[in-house]
């Protein structure tokens, strides 16, 4: 076999392995952008419920003499959310002020003036919608951080996803309080 043809054939195999390793790389940073990309989208809307917390708490304030606590809360959680940085505390905060956004809607039951207020029954459904919206992307999120879990942990990907840093990350869960359902009151 002359030199030169066997130089070919190496360089060749070298050639496909390194675009096979490049391409494997390329697909990891797509799956993580794309994780990234949709968490991105639920950073949003959990912008934006955190953005109607003061109008909510300036409109309950005038109804909800006695539940100074919950509103004042509700306050330090949306500030807490604010300045959460990465998205594992946001998250926690979230889900925080959710809770405590809840706990008003419960305690709302008690004051029908509240309850008759055009502006509190605005935001109220303003954000319930956004929670409707936030399912949906935390659906969206789980998936996408499930293509890529899978991506990280499969053969031949896991050779170049372990050594270059590609860590497995977190499905969205959704809290204790969530889950829970007290049922249809009238």
């Amino acid at each position: 076999m002359k030199p030169y043809l066997f130089i070919i054939i190496i360089a060749l195999i070298v050639l496909f392995f390194v675009r096979g390793i490049v391409s494997l790389y390329n697909r990891l940073i797509l799956l993580r952008a794309n994780t990234d990309k949709n968490f991105a989208n639920i950073d949003v809307l959990l912008k934006q419920r955190a953005d109607e917390v003061p109008e909510l708490v300036k409109i309950v304030k005038r109804y909800m003499e006695y539940e100074e606590n919950l509103l004042t809360k509700v306050t330090e959680l949306r500030t807490q959310y604010l300045d959460a940085k990465t998205n594992e505390e946001k998250v926690l905060k979230s889900n925080a002020l959710n809770s405590a956004l809840g706990s008003i809607m419960v305690v709302s039951e008690n004051y029908p003036e509240l309850k008759a207020n055009a502006s509190f029954s605005a935001l109220q459904s303003r954000v319930s919608e956004l929670e409707n919206h936030l399912a949906d992307r935390r659906e969206l999120y789980n998936d996408s951080i499930n293509l890529y879990n899978i991506g990280i942990n499969e053969f031949p990907d896991l050779l170049i996803a372990k050594p270059l840093g590609f860590k497995n990350k977190e499905l969205l869960q959704i809290t204790p309080a969530e889950k829970k359902y007290d049922g249809i009151q009238f």
